[in-house]
């Protein structure tokens, strides 16, 4: 008989076990992952509106590991969780659907509005069981490029600086409206997702942001964050508003020019949105400078959402298509 319960301590050796065919190198990088994730004991015990780390489960059969799937609620928004990790044994397909059906029906429960995955496009099965099995949708994509003999000039573009929790509501604004309509009931941010957390040094992640500035309207027209989680690895992430001509040759070399000072040692990459208004613009121009796409992930979205409170005792009542309510006294 199978059951879920969340992972403890005492169920790595097995799990070391059963990821051992990753590969010697990822294996252990993926094992290790979970030692980088400090008092999880206590993010597991609160409200959802407080958690700030990941949580893991694990199917079992008897004392076996069939599965295990990792959540993470989202920094600022704790209510739209991320699906990070899903692991199974091979073609156990069903091992899956048990899992993301266990996460999904636990934090909706709890208050989550919104569930999101991003998956390989080659992952045909894997795509299958999320929106097939398991009730998910396809909703946007993302396009990873390695940028390599980037040229970069030693002088600093003007009109960039770091970003400040003063700059959240802005730039929360700028992102929004740079989405393409149709994708923004589900990729909208708050304001909240873009301040610096409180727990954010718990997180695997290093980032750092910057905004870009028209100095002469004293507005803010761009927004950059650089992540890493190897400190080897770094992607670039901006969005900028599509009424300026804005030069990506000056927002690589801004992005680049502030790694370097970290590391010596690195590899660019820079995350196309495939649903804002510049995607395009960006591809082509990524297309010109013969950088290469290395990756096509499929976002996913699971939505949940609150039911209006009805009037107590209303009746539904069906005329030739038309949907009314009428209220009994």
């Amino acid at each position: 008989m199978t059951r879920i319960r969340k992972l403890n301590c005492f169920d790595y050796p097995k799990l070391k076990k059963m990821i051992s065919y990753l590969g010697s190198a990822e294996g252990e990088f993926f094992y290790k992952a979970f030692f980088n994730e400090p008092f999880g004991i206590i993010s597991s015990i609160l409200p959802l509106k407080y958690k700030f780390l990941k949580e893991s489960y694990i199917l079992l059969d008897g004392k076996e590991i069939l599965g295990l799937i990792t959540i993470e609620p989202t920094i600022g928004n704790p209510y739209k969780i991320n699906i990070t990790r899903l692991v199974f044994q091979n073609n156990f397909y069903d091992s899956g659907k048990q899992l993301i059906d266990f996460v999904t029906s636990k934090y909706s429960a709890k208050g989550a509005t919104s569930f999101i995955v991003s998956v390989d496009e080659c992952h045909d099965e894997l795509l299958k069981l999320f929106t097939e099995g398991c009730g998910f949708r396809q909703c946007a994509s993302e396009t990873l490029w390695k940028i390599e003999d980037f040229n970069k000039n030693p002088d600093v573009p003007f009109g960039f600086r770091h970003f400040c929790n003063g700059d959240a509501r802005t730039v929360c604004k700028l992102y929004n409206s740079e989405i393409e309509t149709i994708y923004k009931p589900s990729l909208e941010r708050i304001k909240q997702e873009f301040e610096d957390p409180i727990f954010g040094g718990y997180s695997q992640f290093y980032k750092n942001r910057y905004v870009i500035e028209d100095h002469c309207k004293k507005r803010i027209i761009g927004y950059i964050s650089i992540t890493t989680s190897d400190n080897l690895n770094f992607i670039i992430d901006f969005i900028t508003n599509d009424g300026y001509e804005i030069s990506y040759d000056d927002v690589l070399n801004y992005a680049i020019s502030e790694i370097s000072r970290r590391r010596t040692v690195f590899y660019p990459f820079v995350k196309q949105k495939n649903y804002t208004k510049t995607a395009e613009k960006l591809g082509e121009y990524l297309k010109n400078k013969n950088y290469q796409p290395i990756q096509n992930q499929i976002m996913l979205v699971k939505n949940f959402y609150k039911p209006v409170k009805t009037a107590e005792n209303a009746l539904q009542v069906f005329l030739f298509g038309e949907n009314s309510k009428i209220v009994t006294n």
